[in-house]
């Protein structure tokens, strides 16, 4: 084996008195610069102080030669141990150039300095430092390679100088606090190093230190595997960080990264960078970055977070390029504040929450990218963030696409969104949007614009869409180029209100009608085309108007355009081709029809193209000479709603209210309310004002007195009043519409009063709302009764919502929110049964399920109904059917015990069957 400096003299230590030196220290007393200590294997007490230019070695365990210079043999042992605490066991002085192989350093405290390197030039292989941290100041610059440092406390390295210093191949663990901080200039670089098993973070990077990774690894760190503050930067690149007890990254602080179109350097020149890494399971954020942090991740997995992919918070400037996040337990990129995200290439699978989560005054930058298997909205933009979607693709959400709230913006270029159980886009509030080039395919709807922002569509395509293609509102929406295919239900629909502006549009094969104008709307419609729509091609409701101009509609299934009653559009050059009828209109429509012709049309009221003079000048269009009439005529303008009619009458629906137990005042009530009902109908009818009404309602009242089964009836009679569309029932409660993070709220109450268009939202225990009296409350439970507020507005005639729960309760639940007292202004009380009605509901479910009761048992029952405590645990009609449960199942086990029982017997409920009354409570 090759000596370590041959020419230089040697001088031997050895603890058990064999060799010239007892002590390291002695040894070095006599040493000149070049020399070098060459130590046998044992534990030596004493404090090392090192001024020259020397070289420790350990020397081999049998006596041998000297270690080779890459590193110390096997089993060399030699530990300079601190004799006390107060002073570290190996000091390196301003100056001193020493070379250490194979020695390990042990400190008297763990909190302490075991090795203190306050200058010079030291190049350490193997051994390493053990109980107490290994720290570098003022000048002093190290080396160190395949050296183990465990078992400190606070910091395991802590590095504050202005030399270089290098990490090769050495492990820092089970460090009781940070395993490796970096501070003032310090300049630090390590390789193929890990840091495991720290209670803190694995590496903190402060004031305007750099800090570059190649090849490392941080596992299990009690908190982030990186955290960087002031005006720090850090470079990893290849590294892994893996099984955080917080954020894998966190950034509270940085340097600017470099300008774009910086070439890459392999230094950390700003900023925090991250080039081909890996973060796996970390029980927070895989990247959190707030304050004036800046980040850029390239070529890079994050995985398993139990948090987001990655958190931009306030100030935050985050650069992300071929990025996969896969399977975050939050959303999985996050911007806020006012922050700024920009990524390119990014693939986001798999995210519990949103994919890409905006609010505040955030600006988002997506391009190229993908986000699929998202919980929920795949992206969610609120209050007033900037966001740019290009070339993005979303598919499998279960709620929007693209959903935007308050006075987000939102531009998509060239975007792709499939599959979504709501709608693709969807803009809410004061939000606005442009897209072009965008294509919506098999969701809910298509593209579907709120009341308030503004809405503009060029070239795009809205394809097999479950419900209308397009939805348009009161905001500023403009619809150019394009085409709608195969719409669940309608092609475009201009809801109450709506004014847009839509041009050279293609709706083609929609299952209901094709372009459908609701009341009080007036669009501007221009060289559109529809093509077999399954009812009308163009439909107009009551009190809707506009200017409809150089349409075709060809192969319509109901007339081509059906005006309803008070309906005045102006049609310009519409031409009908292949239709059973052009046009219907009820008898107090009022068009001014212009230009208009029909080609092969059976009952057409335009003329052929080819009539001579066509049609001299505007006319009305009201009814007349070939009008359609009789029930063909009236069964096709049903096709107005869009749905089938019901097959319930009102007087069957009120009888089946009236053989319900009890509730005299509930039926009372809702017979009162279907008279003002159709009072109100009649007065629309003859063209008289209507007065306010409100059919939100409040049941108040125990658990069990009926109030879902009176909810179910009553949307089935506003059906078959023509009310609600479809009059079904859907009941939430405070987990359907309360989310658990920020952003979660608002899209999970949409989609569940989304759930009950055309019907009755039944909110059940709906005080769990509301605030605690005395309390501040819960947030995220205000903002859902905020959206479900917004919503009962936006959509009054198309949804009831009855709130249910306890009286007391339900009237501090209404006081809670002005904007809840001014919507749910009638209350129906739901009273207790007596013992009489209880004993009814018994017998109704006996006769229903072929049982046959005594007169014994019915006294019996009657006794057991007034005994029974009216307490927390009485059901009412719930605890009605809970007896007659108890009774068959006694029943079953008396008869069991006859050997042949007769049918009477199988049917007959007898006093014997009744229940004892439950003990109460001790």
């Amino acid at each position: 084996m090759t000596p370590i400096g041959l020419d230089a003299p040697v001088r031997l230590v050895s603890a058990h008195g064999h060799q010239p030196y007892g002590t390291i220290a002695a040894a070095l007393r006599d040493a000149a610069d070049g020399d070098e200590i060459r130590i046998a294997p044992g534990r030596y007490e004493e404090t090392v102080r090192i001024a020259g230019q020397v070289t420790l070695v350990a020397a081999d365990p049998d006596g041998g030669d000297m270690p080779a210079p890459e590193g110390p043999p096997p089993g060399a042992a030699v530990t300079l141990a601190a004799p006390a605490p107060g002073r570290p066991a190996l000091e390196v002085l301003p100056g001193a150039r020493p070379t250490l192989r194979g020695v390990t350093v042990r400190g008297a405290a763990a909190d302490q300095p075991a090795a203190l390197l306050a200058g010079g030039a030291t190049d350490w292989t193997g051994g390493g430092v053990r109980y107490g941290r290994l720290e570098v100041r003022g000048d002093a610059a190290l080396r160190m390679a395949d050296a183990v440092l465990s078992g400190a406390a606070l910091a395991g390295v802590l590095l504050r100088t202005t030399g270089a210093v290098h990490f090769t191949g050495c492990l820092l663990t089970d460090i009781d606090g940070t395993g490796l901080v970096v501070g003032g200039t310090t300049r630090v670089e390590l390789v193929r190093t890990e840091i495991r098993a720290a209670a803190g973070s694995g590496i903190r990077v402060r004031e305007d230190a750099r800090a570059v990774l190649r090849g490392c690894l941080v596992d299990r760190p009690g908190r982030s595997g990186l955290l960087t503050e002031d005006r720090a930067a850090a470079l990893l690149t290849d590294c892994q960080i893996r099984d955080t007890g917080g954020e894998a990254v966190r950034a509270l602080g940085s340097s600017p990264l470099p300008e774009p179109g910086t070439p890459d350097s392999a230094d950390a020149t700003g900023g925090v960078v991250l080039r081909g890494c890996e973060l796996t399971g970390p029980a927070a954020d895989a990247i959190g970055v707030t304050g004036p942090a800046q980040l850029q991740v390239t070529a890079s997995v994050l995985r398993d977070c139990a948090g987001s992919g990655v958190a931009a918070g306030d100030g935050a400037r985050v650069l992300l390029a071929a990025v996969a996040v896969v399977r975050t337990g939050a959303t999985a990129l996050v911007a806020h504040g006012s922050a700024a995200l920009t990524a390119r290439e990014v693939t986001v699978r798999d995210s519990a929450a949103n994919g890409l989560l905006a609010t505040g005054t955030a600006a988002v930058d997506l391009t190229d990218s993908e986000l699929t298997g998202c919980r929920y909205s795949a992206v969610h933009l609120g209050e007033r963030t900037t966001t740019a979607l290009t070339r993005v693709r979303v598919g499998a959400t279960p709620e929007h696409g693209v959903h935007a709230v308050d006075e987000a913006t939102v531009t998509l270029t060239d975007a792709r969104l499939a599959d979504c159980g709501m709608s693709g886009l969807d803009l809410a509030g004061a939000a606005r949007a442009e897209a072009s080039g965008l294509a919506v395919t098999r969701c809910l709807a298509g593209v579907t614009a709120g009341a308030d922002g503004a809405l503009r569509l060029t070239d795009c395509e809205v394809t097999d869409a479950e419900r209308a293609g397009i939805t348009l509102g009161r905001g500023d929406a403009e619809v150019s180029g394009g085409r709608i295919l195969r719409p669940g239900t309608a092609g475009l629909v201009c809801t109450t209100g709506a004014t847009p502006r839509v041009t050279d549009t293609e709706i083609r094969e929609a299952t209901g009608s094709g372009l459908v104008v609701a009341g009080e709307a007036a669009p501007r419609v221009t060289g559109v085309r529809i093509v077999r729509p399954g009812k009308n091609g163009l439909i107009l409701d009551g009190g809707a108007a506009g200017v409809f101009e150089d349409l075709d509609i060809v192969r319509p299934g109901f007339p081509a355009v059906h005006l309803a009653d008070r309906a005045a559009p102006t049609l310009r050059r519409i031409r009908v081709r292949d239709a059973a009828e052009d046009l219907s209109a009820e008898p107090g429509a009022r068009p001014e029809v212009v230009d208009c012709v029909s080609i092969r049309v059976k009952s057409a009221r335009w003329p052929a193209p080819e009539t001579p003079g066509g049609v001299p000048g505007p006319k009305p269009a009201g009814p007349g000479a070939g009008q359609s009439s009789g029930a063909e005529g009236a069964s096709r303008s049903e096709g107005s709603a869009e749905s089938p009619a019901s097959e319930e009458t009102l007087e069957e629906l009120l009888g089946e209210l009236d053989r319900l137990v009890g509730l005299a005042r509930v039926k009372q009530d809702v017979a009162s309310l279907v008279k003002l009902m159709r009072t109100v109908q009649r007065r629309e009818s003859a063209g008289l004002a209507a007065p306010p009404l409100s059919r939100h309602l409040v049941f108040a009242g125990n658990p069990g007195t009926g109030k879902t089964t009176v909810a179910r009836l009553y949307g089935r009679i506003l059906a078959a009043v023509g009310l609600l569309e479809r009059g079904h029932l859907v009941e939430a409660d405070r987990s359907s519409l309360v989310g658990e993070y920020v952003g979660h709220t608002g899209p999970k109450t949409q989609r569940v009063f989304q759930e009950a268009m055309g019907g009755v939202l039944f909110i059940d225990e709906a005080y769990s709302l509301a605030p605690a009296q005395g309390g501040g409350g819960n947030d995220f439970a205000q903002e859902a009764i905020a959206t479900l507020v917004k919503l009962m507005e936006d959509h009054r005639d198309s949804v009831v919502v009855i709130v249910a729960g306890y009286p007391n309760e339900m009237e501090h639940f209404i006081d809670s929110n002005p904007g809840l007292s001014s919507r749910f202004n009638r209350t129906l009380m739901f009273e207790d049964y007596d013992t009489e009605e209880l004993l009814r509901i018994v017998e109704r479910h006996a006769t229903s399920h072929q049982y046959d009761l005594t007169d014994a048992a019915r006294a019996s029952l009657t006794g057991y109904f007034e005994l029974l405590p009216r307490d927390g645990r009485f059901g009412n009609g719930r605890s009605a059917r809970q007896v007659f449960q108890a009774m068959t199942e006694r029943q079953a086990y008396r008869v069991s015990e006859i050997e042949t029982p007769s049918e009477s017997e199988l049917m007959t409920l007898s006093e014997l069957d009744v229940p004892e009354l439950p003990e109460p409570p001790r």
